[in-house]
């Protein structure tokens, strides 16, 4: 704790602060400005803003309008992909995984809002859909002789050799394959430029990682924690929804595709955060449902510590890989900045989303609250 936190922690004890300035403080002590989701920030700060004596009615109105017009623009997306949900049909075939098109959603809100980004939430709302489909497959539906056949496919990437899937895994095949060439289609048309391999090798990452976590449940074994988090921060898809939105930006060059290589780094901090997140919010139901021992089971096994050491242990990397990746901001282009901004938007939404449980999985409580301020009630002018 710094000097400034320790010395604001003081006044509010001691009820020193004017009443005014009390709210705001409170609020900054409570969770860091830069770990927070801008939308829901934009509208506290907002019904903070109109209790302020200085407050000024006119630039009030027009944050209020603002926010309204975002959200109705929000909500109209949200209609059309509920749309697309429906008539995909997985929901019907498949009733095993979880359903969570409006958590998928707001996973994409959170890290592009604007309205010039209809496009990238559209395609990674998709993409988080049906990466939740395959996560529930590798966790709780599949075999693991059915497993390493389905990562075959994917890693052979051929709809021909699909003939020895079973069925449901078809329809999964189908959905990643046909979604990957529709980005493919729309980037050739546009740019003329080939996304395909860059998307395939983010599959096979991702599929490989979770077969790697499949073999240690199935096999009873519990990974050391660095050996854990090696494998976690792909299995987490943070990789995978980063290496779609750098191939699908609007300032995408082939130059600068060859070399999306040089972001490893901030993808690994990025989603090690995600991972770390979600590893301590992961429910007791979750555990039983097939899940493999996350960060916390891990460290505690592996150093033979209580679940309170285990949870600090977690924090601070939390802390340190925040350091890593708030390191380097510096961009010299359009795409840099927008990947990065990406890149900075997954932890801050995975620490929304898991701060008061498993939002995503179990989404009811506090995300459902927030859910409804973002989507559903406007603020009242």
């Amino acid at each position: 704790m710094d000097f400034t936190t320790k010395h604001l922690k003081s006044l509010m004890e001691e009820g020193s602060l004017e009443p005014r300035f009390r709210k705001h403080v409170a609020h900054a002590l409570e969770l860091p400005l830069n770990w927070r989701m801008q939308r829901i920030q934009t509208r506290w700060f907002i019904e903070a803003y109109q209790g302020e004596a200085t407050m000024n009615p006119l630039l009030l109105e027009l944050a209020k309008l603002d926010f309204n017009l975002i959200q109705s623009m929000h909500k109209r997306e949200l209609k059309e992909l509920s749309r697309w949900w429906t008539d995909l049909g997985l929901g019907q075939r498949l009733p095993f995984f979880r359903d969570r098109l409006m958590e998928s959603y707001l996973w994409t809100v959170g890290w592009a809002f604007e309205p010039q980004f209809w496009s990238f939430r559209e395609m990674q709302t998709k993409l988080i859909s049906l990466t939740t489909v395959i996560d529930d497959v590798y966790d709780v539906y599949g075999t693991l002789d059915e497993l390493e056949l389905f990562t075959n496919v994917v890693d052979r990437w051929d709809v021909n050799a699909i003939d020895k899937l079973p069925g449901y895994m078809k329809l999964c095949f189908l959905g990643v394959f046909n979604m990957a060439n529709d980005a493919r289609y729309r980037v050739m048309r546009e740019k003329d430029l080939d996304i395909i391999p860059y998307l395939k090798s983010a599959w096979v990452d991702i599929c490989k990682s979770y077969l790697l976590e499949a073999k240690w449940y199935h096999h009873g074994r519990t990974p050391k924690l660095g050996e854990y988090l090696d494998n976690a921060w792909t299995s987490i898809s943070g990789p995978l929804l980063l290496t779609h939105a750098y191939c699908m930006s609007d300032d995408l060059t082939e130059e600068a595709l060859r070399s999306i290589h040089k972001y490893q780094d901030l993808a690994r901090w990025s989603s090690k955060l995600f991972r770390l997140y979600d590893d301590l919010a992961t429910s007791k139901a979750e555990m039983v449902r097939g899940d493999v021992p996350k960060s916390i089971q891990c460290y505690m096994h592996e150093r033979n510590v209580s679940e309170d050491v285990a949870r600090e242990k977690v924090r601070e990397l939390i802390r340190v890989n925040w350091r890593g990746l708030n390191g380097d901001r510096s961009s010299s282009s359009p795409l840099e900045e927008y990947f990065k901004s990406v890149a900075l938007n997954i932890p801050r939404m995975a620490q929304f989303v898991y701060q008061h449980g498993d939002g995503y999985g179990m989404p009811d409580g506090e995300i459902k609250t927030q859910v409804e301020l973002l989507f559903i009630q406007p603020i009242q002018l």
